[in-house]
């Protein structure tokens, strides 16, 4: 890219989440500053897929749905059997 007028630029605001691990403690962490369960919150919405499980607070629920649910419960997973030696 030489900045040329016609030419096509992309801009990428990052919000710090960029990986499954970084949205699952982003998202915990929102909806334990606004009082909430976070446990019994994601549970609620992994198995319902309803993101009101999800508070909006600091773009939780944005987050929460860039994420498959069956992407969110593999990373889980796979965070409980490598701190458990399984």
């Amino acid at each position: 890219m030489n900045g040329g007028a016609g030419e096509t630029r992309q801009f990428r605001v990052s919000d710090g989440a960029d990986s499954a691990e970084q949205i699952i403690e982003l998202v915990y962490q929102a909806l334990k500053a606004k009082g909430h369960d976070p446990i019994y919150q994601i549970v609620g919405y992994i198995i319902s897929g309803d993101p009101t499980y999800i508070t909006s607070y600091n773009n939780a629920r944005s987050l929460i749905k860039r994420l498959e649910r069956d992407e969110l419960l593999e990373e889980l997973v796979r965070f409980y059997v490598e701190n458990h030696d399984c």
